[in-house]
């Protein structure tokens, strides 16, 4: 089947320069919102204050962050299991709470480790 109109559609209309401009002007103010709201420049991260004595590098991926992650939480998992064994009673029960909350984290961090996008 042959199409009878042309794609896009041709018209014999003069377009001035002062129009063409002003269709310039519109085009590119349209491209800035776009781009304003569709790719935000990303906030300065908190590791990049001058103030801040630990500092953790940008250049660093995520899975290196990530295991890292895990093994922090790992140490601190052994460290709060130590201590919920020699204590007793209510003091025992928030060690063993802070334990499993640690235990949880550290299943996440893994997870997480296991999907991450290797570059």
């Amino acid at each position: 089947m042959v199409k009878i109109t042309p794609n896009p559609p041709v018209t014999d209309e003069h377009v001035s320069r002062a129009q063409s401009a002003r269709n310039k002007k519109i085009d590119d103010a349209a491209t800035r919102a776009l781009d304003f709201y569709l790719k935000p420049k990303p906030k300065s991260e908190t590791s990049d204050k001058t103030d801040s004595i630990l500092r953790i590098d940008p250049s660093v991926d995520s899975e290196c962050l990530l295991a890292n992650l895990s093994e922090n939480l790992a140490s601190a998992n052994a460290m709060i299991s130590d201590l919920a064994f020699d204590l007793d009673g209510s003091r025992r029960r928030v060690a063993l709470g802070i334990l499993q909350v640690i235990e949880v984290s550290e299943l996440l961090a893994n997870r997480a480790l296991d999907i991450v996008e290797v570059r």
